[in-house]
């Protein structure tokens, strides 16, 4: 460290002022890499070269993953049949969460 620049957690106006520039620095830094990233991926939408990720499941596999899930299948079961992660099967499958602390009638 060339600048002999230590954060002990004791505050004083020095290293406090340095820290919230060298954040402000990094956060600055981190927006304009996001904003040229949105703009390069506008760009090549636009040239059609960009189309994103590929979907996990076909529309008749998704279809026949929703039919099984509502049949009561096990979701890792199912996941690890489609080759999928649980998350993924999630996307294609929600399942209504149960409110906690009602009674079913």
């Amino acid at each position: 460290m060339k600048e002999n620049l230590t954060f002990t957690g004791e505050d004083s106006p020095m290293s406090n002022l340095l820290l919230s520039v060298m954040g402000a620095f990094a956060q600055f830094e981190r927006e304009l890499i996001r904003e040229r990233q949105r703009e390069g991926i506008a760009i090549a939408k636009r040239e059609g070269k960009y189309s994103g990720r590929k979907p996990s499941l076909t529309p008749a596999r998704a279809a026949e993953l929703r039919r099984r899930v509502a049949q009561g299948g096990s979701k890792a079961a199912l996941a690890r049949e489609f080759s999928i992660s649980r998350d993924t099967l999630y996307r294609y499958a929600p399942v209504k969460k149960r409110r906690a602390g009602k009674l079913a009638k």
